[in-house]
């Protein structure tokens, strides 16, 4: 990575530092889309002289690249805090809901208190301390990098879980999106447990 790209990745980081914050966390999910499993979230504070080559947007990177940075920033930064909100949570609050409490029990299980969030997206999940968002903050915050990283992968390994248990569905492979596959498995098997019942109305309609 060239140093004008680590320098940009920094930006808001820098700017919440120039403004006096000392402790700042980025945060971000993963999980919103599919039709099984949790949402995941993670909140990461990095120390200000972190450097993580490589660091970007989880979706841009593959799928080997994420576990190895995972490691990486685990490593290394400051504080770190992973947690989900479940399936029958998500039906029962809706998903926007529940990816607002998957992040507060990230920051919950940083066991420090940030001063600042950069949250990506562009609402606030309340947080109850200062909060900025950033659209497509994934790939202009190393923070908020480095937390969809951890969720991404979180989130991965949990549904590889739910392969073990359910392998007609072939969550390993699709991690509970709506493929082809998946859809093909829920017309033979019809959901199981860990299905989002909210999400599968329209498949319901057009069955």
């Amino acid at each position: 990575m060239r140093e004008t790209e680590i320098v940009d990745l920094w930006a808001y980081e820098y700017a919440a530092f120039s403004d006096g914050y000392k402790l700042v966390c980025g945060i971000d999910e993963a999980g919103r889309g599919p039709l099984a499993g949790p949402v995941c979230a993670a909140a990461v504070i990095l120390p200000p002289d972190c450097r993580i080559e490589g660091l970007n947007d989880s979706k841009k990177l593959t799928d080997k690249r994420r576990r190895e940075l995972y490691d990486v920033i685990v490593e290394n930064a400051a504080a770190y805090g992973i947690a989900f909100a479940s399936h029958q949570e998500i039906d029962e609050i809706n998903i926007l809901q529940a990816t607002f409490l998957a992040m507060r029990r990230a920051v919950e299980q940083l066991g420090v208190q940030p001063e600042l969030a950069l949250v990506d997206g562009n609402r606030d999940p309340g947080l109850g301390i200062p909060t900025r968002t950033i659209v497509k903050g994934d790939g202009l915050s190393a923070s908020i990098a480095a937390a969809s990283i951890l969720a991404k992968v979180a989130r991965d390994r949990w549904m590889e879980v739910l392969d073990a248990k359910y392998p007609q569905y072939g969550f390993a492979v699709h991690k509970g999106y709506g493929t082809k596959r998946h859809y093909a498995a829920l017309t033979e098997f019809g959901p199981c447990e860990e299905h989002r019942q909210t999400f599968l109305r329209k498949f319901y309609e057009k069955a």
